[in-house]
C-alpha cells in the first residue's frame, strides 16, 4: 500500500497528476482544489496517498495533507458516498469550510459540490457531526491559513447569518468565524439580523 509520494510534478491533467519518483511515474487522482494548489511542472511535491485496490486496478488518490486524507476517508463512511463524491466535496470545499458546514448542519453549502444532491449533502452533515472531534485537527495544521472551525450553537439564526455573509462574497470559514464572534458578543438568543450586523463589523476590521 502506498501512503505517501514524494517526487517531481511531471504532468497535470483535468483530474490527475503524474508524480515522477526516481524515474517512475505514478498517476494520482486529485480534486480540483488540490490540483490547483500543485507546484509547477518540474517542481518537487509531496502528497498523502490513499490507495484503493480492486481485482483489476489500483487507484491512487492524492492530498496535500494527512488531514485532507482523513476527511476523504470519513466522507466515504457516509451512506451513498464513494471515492468520486468524496473527492468532489474536497475539490469544492476546503477542510475548514467542510468542517464549518458540518458544525452548522449547512447541507446547502455541501450540496454545491459537483454530483452532490441535497439528500447526500444532508447525510454528510448529519453523519459526520459525531465524528467532528476526531476530524477537528484537520483545520489546525501548523502554518496553514485555513479558518478554524467556528463554535456555533445549532439554530436557524446562526445558519442564516453565515449564509447571508457567504452570499456577500465572504469565504464560508470567514463567515462562520465572524458569526461565532458575533454570538459571543450578542448572546445565543440573538437574531440573524443582529448576527449579520455584528459579523460584518468583525469582517471589516
Amino acid at each position: 500500500m502506498i501512503g505517501k509520494l514524494t517526487g517531481l510534478v511531471d504532468t497535470v491533467s483535468e483530474s490527475t497528476v503524474i508524480v515522477d519518483v526516481g524515474g517512475v511515474g505514478y498517476e494520482v487522482t486529485m480534486g480540483s482544489r488540490q490540483l490547483g494548489a500543485l507546484p509547477p511542472v518540474g517542481e518537487p511535491v509531496s502528497l498523502a496517498i490513499e490507495t484503493h485496490m480492486r481485482e483489476d486496478s489500483i487507484r491512487l488518490y492524492g492530498f496535500a495533507t494527512e488531514h485532507e486524507r482523513s476527511w476523504f476517508r470519513a466522507l466515504q463512511t457516509v451512506q451513498g458516498v464513494g471515492a468520486k463524491v468524496a473527492l468532489a466535496v474536497l475539490g469544492s470545499l476546503s477542510v475548514a469550510d467542510l468542517a464549518n458546514a458540518v458544525a452548522l448542519q449547512d447541507k446547502a453549502h455541501v450540496a454545491r459540490a459537483q454530483g452532490v444532491g441535497p439528500k447526500v449533502a444532508g447525510r454528510i452533515v448529519a453523519e459526520l457531526k459525531d465524528k467532528m472531534p476526531a476530524l477537528a485537527p484537520a483545520i489546525s495544521v501548523p502554518g496553514a491559513t485555513a479558518s478554524p472551525v467556528a463554535e456555533l450553537p445549532e439554530g436557524l439564526a446562526a445558519r442564516d447569518a453565515v449564509s447571508a455573509l457567504t452570499n456577500l462574497g465572504y469565504a464560508h470559514g470567514e463567515a462562520a468565524a465572524a458569526v461565532s464572534t458575533a454570538i459571543r458578543m450578542a448572546g445565543n438568543e440573538a437574531g440573524a439580523a443582529e448576527l449579520i450586523r455584528l459579523g460584518l463589523k468583525e469582517l471589516s476590521q
